[in-house]
């Protein structure tokens, strides 16, 4: 049975303790995919797993490292980077998929976050608008490194966040989601997504790195594309070395070889 005291450091949501986690921790929303991400690790091990937060860590390239799914959206990510930065956590990297708004990049793809519109609702009960939701510079360096190193192309750019997924994707029923998508479009934005508008300013703020990585899977100017399942499968592995091998050099960053 856990003391007080014990309890009183176990995350409330996220059901972990202080050392259960690596320094770096990398944010799928899908539960499932928290099991692939952790057999690239070495000796990965189940930690906690309570409501949508699955958490494994291990090692990668003799460095700690973890994976917490975060569920779909703002709300339940920030939940998770606040818990997880009280058990120490220190750099996170969102890893998940998203629709892309540019008919120039080849589907599916790899991109990787340099900022986000905040079109979502979490953020903003934090923060003005006027603060901005920027990547931190290191990770992306970091990030840009790693895909170099690993000879895998990826599309560094702007994100659109946003909470309402029937409204701005091409499963819409009945809207016009280009109408709303127009203006980003228009802007450059690469991508929509759902969370990185959220975990940019919150990690920015807590003094931690945040980093996105996202799958392009779909085109919004293209609804009616087909994706070969086995390419997205292998851009998601793809994703998941990028991501280790940021996790890598921020180590280096961090502590030296």
């Amino acid at each position: 049975m856990e003391s007080n005291q014990e309890q009183i450091k176990r995350q409330h949501h996220i059901d972990l303790m202080p050392g259960d986690v690596g320094e770096t921790v990398l944010l799928p929303g899908d539960v499932s995919r928290t099991e692939i991400i952790a057999g690239h690790f070495e000796n990965a091990k189940m930690i906690a797993h309570k409501r949508q937060y699955i958490t494994y860590t291990g090692m990668y390239k003799g460095v700690k490292v973890s994976v917490t799914s975060t569920g779909i959206g703002g709300p339940a990510l920030a939940i998770a980077v606040e818990e997880l930065i009280k058990v120490g956590a220190k750099n996170f990297i969102r890893v998940g998929t998203g629709g892309g708004l540019q008919e120039r990049l080849p589907v599916p793809t790899i991109i990787v976050g340099t900022a986000a519109v905040r079109g979502d609702g979490t953020s903003r009960e934090y923060f003005p608008l006027e603060y901005p939701a920027v990547a931190d510079f290191h990770m992306v360096e970091a990030i840009l490194a790693s895909a170099e190193e690993l000879c895998i192309e990826v599309f560094p750019g702007i994100i659109r966040g946003h909470d309402a997924f029937y409204a701005e994707s091409i499963f819409a029923d009945k809207v016009d989601y280009l109408k709303r998508d127009r203006p980003w479009i228009e802007a450059g934005v690469l991508i929509v997504s759902n969370e990185s508008s959220t975990l940019f300013p919150l990690a920015m703020v807590r003094g931690c790195r945040a980093g996105t990585i996202l799958n392009l899977v779909d085109c919004h100017l293209r609804p009616d594309l087909v994706v070969d399942p086995e390419a997205i499968t292998e851009k998601i592995s793809n994703t998941i070395d990028i991501a280790l091998g940021a996790a890598v050099k921020l180590d280096r960053l961090d502590h030296g070889e």
